[in-house]
């Protein structure tokens, strides 16, 4: 497995998780790296971006709440989530694409760009409860 997530849980309304994602042969400066996530039912959305200079981007509904960041040395992924809601649940997937891919910044969280082109982890469930 190229990225390997950790961390998801459940926790109830209010509370923080942060998770992690593995990629040990991965260099961080040739690629932007991703969380999207799934809510039962509903298709796969981008929540964070980190691109390979260090310049983050949020989706709006995490915007305050989540923080994306990056250990270059120990090629670990974070996605620190505060204040959770119940509409946050969902299986949290940690996804790669090279730098060189991406055609403008419009595309930074594209999911069709990432599953064509980039690299997926197998995903960690997050549970959030009234």
């Amino acid at each position: 497995e190229l990225l390997v997530e950790s961390g998801g849980g459940s926790v109830k309304t209010g509370e923080s998780l942060t998770l992690s994602c593995e990629a040990a042969a991965l260099t961080f400066s040739d690629y932007y790296m991703a969380w999207f996530r799934q809510a039962p039912g509903a298709g796969r959305e981008g929540v964070a971006v980190i691109e390979n200079d260090g310049n983050t981007d949020y989706a709006d509904s995490v915007k305050g709440r989540f923080t994306i960041s990056q250990d270059n040395a120990k090629k670990i992924l974070y996605l620190q989530m505060n204040n959770l809601k119940p509409e946050d649940t969902g299986v949290y997937y940690c996804a790669a694409v090279e730098e060189t891919s991406i055609p403008g910044p419009w595309a930074t969280m594209d999911l069709g760009l990432y599953t064509t082109r980039g690299f997926w982890g197998q995903g960690t469930q997050v549970s959030v409860s009234a």
